[in-house]
């Protein structure tokens, strides 16, 4: 059974990190459905030119100050974030403005038509080879438009082990050959845990850090004298480890990174706020009454235009705050036109689905709900049919509940 606990606790750690993006972004087409009751399908390419946008901007930053994103200030991170929200909240405000407003009273059918036009406009302008916007020694780092070649995320937020365990700290003798190093006091090391050697030495212009993972021999009894030499990788010549500083630090068999801490307190913040704004003010006692009724909250005196431009503007920016997550935590981005990207907004269409797509609770749920079983499905069942789990999942759903697990049944009147 102990075996079975890091396994578990790790796949949990990651639904729910994963699952919280999948919340923000599920919130978004839940909070248009519930005001507008119609699909817009060009939410997911707002994910992704907030993603892209991130890395624009942050490779504009970074370039201007000429620092690597490891040495980066805290607050480029938040100017990237806000400067997602901008383009995303606009881009959104300007889809609703000029595509969705003019079809209000138009079929169904017209809108959801338009709203997969709006998808394929964002995504073949978004790989268009545009202008650069960042370079260096004569080489393009990123253009906008952002073209059709995958990119890397510079990594923005802190990112460290957080239940680490230091074990020693000291210095280190000379070693006797390159790879070995030699420690100033008996240790005791556990053969069946991984640990990492931080190494800090000094020359004559600055102070540098290394990480070197030790080497367990095979039969090793756990016991490590002093002066007895130990393998490390990388490998390191005697004489940049003498007289270097060290700290010895124990792996948790169940790491837990700061990076789901930060996507985690993020998400709930966010949904928190949401749900302050739909159920504690006027503005969103005015977007509740528009889900009920548009013709009747119009003659209530609620400005229809203005709440329904605020509504998209909120689900654009969670999808906003979701896509400069997302890249923190799996650095790569692929191009516009990605089909991950497609199934990656599926998934949270799904989402808001399973939950009771016009539900903000509903949305939350589903989120944690789809990678719940994608992530558990993939662990144990098998990872090739993972997204048959999540669509599985949507099937079954609908067959018991059609409405979502939180969704309430609505009677038309004729």
């Amino acid at each position: 059974m102990a075996d079975l606990w890091p396994g578990f606790a790790q796949t949990l750690i990651a639904t729910i990190a994963v699952g919280s993006l999948y919340a923000l972004i599920a919130l978004g087409y839940t909070l248009v459905f519930g005001v507008l009751k119609f699909i817009n399908f060009a939410h997911s390419d707002i994910f992704v030119l907030g993603a892209w946008t991130s890395f624009t901007s942050a490779t504009v930053i970074l370039t201007a100050m000429n620092v690597d994103a490891e040495n980066a200030p805290w607050w480029v991170g938040v100017c990237v974030l806000l400067l997602a929200i901008c383009v995303c909240s606009t881009t959104g405000y300007c889809i609703e403005r000029f595509a969705y407003r003019p079809l209000r009273k138009a079929p169904r059918l017209n809108v959801l038509i338009t709203a997969i036009g709006v998808s394929l406009l964002l995504q073949n302008i978004g790989q268009l080879s545009g202008v650069t916007v960042a370079s260096k020694d004569g080489k393009s780092l990123a253009t906008v438009p952002f073209g059709a070649t995958p990119a890397r995320m510079p990594s923005l937020l802190p990112d460290a082990v957080l239940n680490t365990t230091t074990v020693a700290s000291g210095s280190l003798a000379a070693s006797s050959k390159r790879g070995q190093v030699q420690f100033d006091q008996d240790l005791t090391i556990d053969p069946a845990r991984s640990y990492t050697l931080i190494i800090e030495r000094k020359d004559s212009r600055e102070s540098r850090t290394d990480s070197l993972a030790i080497r367990i021999p095979e039969g090793f009894d756990g016991k490590l004298p002093k002066g007895q030499e130990i393998a490390t990788t990388p490998a390191r010549s005697p004489a940049q480890l003498a007289g270097a500083t060290f700290t010895l630090v124990r792996q948790p068999t169940v790491p837990i990174r700061l990076i789901d801490v930060l996507i985690v307190v993020s998400s709930l913040v966010l949904m928190a706020g949401l749900q302050i704004l739909v159920f504690k003010t006027k503005l969103g006692s005015a977007m509740r009454a528009l889900s009920f009724n548009t013709e009747t909250a119009a003659l209530m005196g609620i400005n229809v235009n203005l709440v329904i431009s605020f509504t998209f503007i909120v689900g654009t920016a969670l999808a906003a705050s979701a896509s400069f997550l997302y890249p923190m935590k799996y650095a790569g981005l692929n191009q516009p036109a990605s089909g991950i990207w497609v199934l990656l907004g599926l998934k949270a269409f799904v989402a808001a689905v399973v939950g009771g797509i016009g539900n903000v609770r509903g949305a939350v749920l589903g989120g944690f709900l789809i990678a719940g079983i994608e992530f558990f499905g993939s662990k144990y069942i098998s990872t090739e049919l993972k997204d048959v789990y999540v669509f599985g999942l949507l099937i079954l759903v609908l067959l018991i509940r059609p409405n979502g697990l939180l969704g309430k049944s609505v009677r038309e009147k004729v």
